[in-house]
């Protein structure tokens, strides 16, 4: 394997490492966050408890998080050096603007909410960790709008063999980076209310504390059905964006190969490769749903794969199936939600429910998973989108140096992984510190 390919499998590895644990961290800052709220002001010592609870799993998965996110940061400068040395200027301007002032905060304030039980007054600890999740959630919004830039380049102009910074307000508030933030946060408050809800109805089937638990099915039932429906209405004006600027990713996605008006939506498919420029089979077309989905007309025309050359052309086989799997996972993901917010007040009457949402727990991850390999691998082959190709980006270093680090990088994250599986499930079992007598 080529240094290209290798540099690219070692940052998947690490970006998807990584975001194993990002979503979490941001929707769980939140709902510890209300936790901690709830037993401010009412100063009920359930709320206390949970919040414990619930924290103490939060500051293990964000630790976690941390760790894999700087390791993900240095790739830029060891693996992909051409890239920074081309749009250092716009990249490095966002990831230095989140690193001093969104992390800054965030990983301050952490400290102060861990030691600070025994030191603040209830309402004075409750602001510290809200601090700590709006940090955790300004800095996903610095990093999601690089990588939007990555997407969808503006702002910038080419100077001397470089993109150099131009207009910074519009890098920042440009319309893909606000529906890449929407997504996929709403998407990390799905996942991380799954959790809660997966979590809770462990021990409610268990028959352990009831009452604490049932708060918590609650609290995080009512959370997960709004942003599950948040994600699936919104995922529809996401998917127009796609269209308006990358519309290759749009045809990869859809399996898309002839231009055409009225175009359709087939429910059955098995994309053909480059060499077949055509579907092996198609089944159940829905007429002009793909026009009306992208473009909110369904006599609009939508471009075809065929439009750009082969080299052009994103893979084709591995986005559509990421995108079909990712929208039917929303599908039952929200289907779920919904059930468990109906019987939100007597959870612990339905084990059937309670068992679906315990073994369902990894879906959401699976769903945010593949929503970032269509993000990424739709956007092939280019690394920014009509600007700097992928195998332009890489640094001009040895295969084997990056195949040697590739497999280090394996070792430590295994390492990593079973140390917080270990902790996490650890932690779940003990359950929440006994009640005062």
């Amino acid at each position: 394997m080529d240094v290209v390919l290798l540099s690219r499998l070692q940052f998947a590895a690490a970006a998807y490492f990584h975001f194993l644990f990002v979503p979490l961290t941001l929707g769980l800052s939140l709902l510890v966050a209300i936790m901690e709220t709830r037993y401010a002001r009412s100063l009920d010592d359930d709320y206390r408890r949970m919040t414990r609870f619930w924290g103490k799993l939060f500051v293990v998965n964000f630790t976690v998080g941390v760790v894999t996110g700087l390791t993900l940061e240095f790739q830029f400068g060891t693996n992909w050096s051409r890239y920074s040395a081309y749009v250092g200027d716009i990249f490095g301007s966002l990831l230095a603007v989140e690193a001093t002032v969104a992390f800054f905060l965030e990983s301050t304030f952490i400290g102060l909410w861990i030691f600070g039980w025994k030191r603040l007054k209830p309402k004075a600890h409750a602001a510290v960790i809200w601090v700590v999740a709006g940090a955790s959630n300004i800095s996903a919004y610095w990093i999601l709008t690089a990588n939007a830039w990555m997407q969808h380049p503006v702002g910038y102009e080419l100077r001397g063999g470089r993109a150099e910074l131009t207009d910074f307000w519009a890098v920042i508030s440009q319309p893909f980076a606000f529906h890449t933030f929407i997504h996929t946060i709403s998407a990390a408050y799905v996942l991380a209310g799954f959790f809660v809800l997966a979590v809770s109805a462990f021990h409610l089937l268990k028959n352990n504390e009831t009452r604490l638990f049932s708060k918590s099915f609650r609290l995080a039932a009512t959370w997960t059905f709004i942003f599950a429906l948040v994600v699936v209405v919104h995922g529809h004006y996401n998917g127009g964006e796609v269209a308006r600027t990358q519309p290759t990713k749009l045809a990869a996605m859809e399996a898309h190969w002839e231009t055409r008006a009225n175009a359709p939506i087939h429910v059955l498919v098995i994309p053909g490769g480059r060499e077949d420029e055509k579907n092996r089979v198609e089944l159940i077309p829905l007429p002009s749903a793909l026009s009306l989905l992208a473009y909110h007309r369904p006599s609009a025309e939508v471009k075809g794969l065929k439009e750009w050359p082969a080299e052009e052309r994103p893979p084709v086989f591995i986005s559509f199936v990421s995108f079909r799997t990712m929208v039917a996972l929303g599908m039952l993901l929200l289907l779920l939600s919904f059930l468990a917010w109906w019987r939100r007040n007597r959870a612990q009457d339905h084990p059937l429910l309670l068992r679906a949402l315990l073994y369902a727990l990894p879906l959401p991850w699976l769903a945010i998973q593949l929503g970032w390999t269509l993000t990424e691998v739709g956007r092939q082959p280019w690394i920014v989108y009509g600007v700097m190709k992928t195998a332009q980006a890489a640094s001009p270093i040895a295969a084997g140096q990056v195949a040697l680090t590739l497999a280090g990088f394996v070792v430590v994250y295994s390492l990593l992984a079973a140390v917080d599986a270990y902790l996490i499930v650890k932690f779940v079992r003990q359950g929440p510190e006994p009640a005062p007598k």
